[in-house]
């Protein structure tokens, strides 16, 4: 029983890095690639890798456009709009993933311990 919390704890403690930002989740994540022998927590690690990915295509795309909006002078509200909607999803999204990842690691491993 004692194993099961551990390794969801892990598990959490991986996705909770790769929400907070790439630098920690860089830590953490070469940690349990390096030192784990637990193939479940370097799959997990995996995927947090490319969940982390998805979301920092979507702000390098949101920090594109928004650059290229202020290389034009004459910037429409639409695209202003777009911008603000955008951005406001990709993080509500972010969270809720991010979230869900989390109870479902959680939630999974104390059940098969």
């Amino acid at each position: 029983m004692k194993e099961g919390w551990s390794l969801a704890w892990k598990k959490v403690l991986v996705w909770i890095s790769a929400y907070i930002s790439f630098v920690a989740f860089a830590i953490v994540g070469g940690y349990v690639v390096a030192k784990s022998d637990n193939q479940k927590l370097k799959k997990t690690t995996l995927i947090a890798f490319i969940v982390s990915l998805i979301f920092t295509a979507l702000s390098a795309f949101l920090s594109i456009y928004y650059n290229c909006m202020l290389l034009d002078g004459n910037v429409s509200k639409g695209a202003q709009d777009f911008y603000i909607w955008f951005g406001a999803m990709v993080l509500i999204v972010k969270t809720i993933t991010y979230l869900v990842f989390i109870i479902l690691s959680f939630i999974l491993d104390r059940k098969e311990s």
